[in-house]
């Protein structure tokens, strides 16, 4: 996903949960920093999850142990201009097999599509659009 704004300010989203909030979790534990685990917390769901960070280059990746389920994201990220960043996350690590499986990647495809839609409007428009609680009936 596009998103136009400087490398720097769409990096931090994800590091800093006082921004993350506005687009993905409700909560969190804490900023990520490498090696730290941290708790990202969906309340309207009652649903948390550990992650662990991995691998931190500033401006360039996050690299983060999902704990539940167990698997790996990666957040990527490219400065296409000053103004303009590429961003693009796999998940990665699935141990389902057939169609299961393939559920599994359609709801984590479908999920992080709406992380980077709600990304995009809350830094490009200062817009929260509440993609995540209005995903489910809850």
């Amino acid at each position: 996903m596009l998103i136009r704004k400087p490398v720097d300010l769409v990096f931090n989203a994800f590091i800093d949960p006082e921004i993350t909030t506005n687009f993905w979790f409700t909560h969190s534990s804490g900023k990520i920093y490498l090696h730290k685990e941290v708790e990202w917390i969906w309340e309207i769901y009652q649903v948390a999850t550990p992650v662990l960070v991995t691998e931190l280059i500033f401006n360039e990746k996050i690299s983060i142990d999902w704990r539940k389920p167990a698997t790996k994201v990666d957040f990527l990220f490219k400065k296409i201009s000053d103004d303009a960043t590429y961003v693009t996350i796999n998940h990665y690590g699935f141990t389902e097999n057939g169609a299961e499986l393939v559920e599994k990647i359609k709801d984590s495809t479908g999920g992080f599509t709406t992380v980077l839609d709600g990304l995009k409007a809350f830094l490009e428009y200062g817009i929260n659009l509440h993609l995540i609680g209005d995903k489910f009936l809850h």
